[in-house]
């Protein structure tokens, strides 16, 4: 009887530790993907930032002539 009470405890920690391998796997493969989402979330993020930059350096360009023009008529 005591061998049987032995065996079942041994059994129950390996499944309790095969459990507790299973459940950290488990986390590691969702923190990837979390990862992996945040990254290219980012790489969409920098891109638009980007893009933005391209943009405001365009208009900046376009806006200069028209601020000249207003100017030089301002000081007539």
């Amino acid at each position: 009887m005591a061998f049987f009470l032995f065996y079942s405890l041994h059994q129950m920690k390996n499944i309790f530790i095969l459990g507790a391998l299973l459940l950290s796997l488990g986390l590691i493969v969702y923190l990837y993907q979390q990862l992996a989402a945040t990254e290219k979330a980012l790489q969409f993020a920098e891109q638009r930032f980007k893009d933005c930059e391209k943009v405001t350096f365009q208009l900046q360009n376009q806006l200069a002539p028209l601020q000249q023009k207003a100017a030089d008529k301002a000081a007539k």
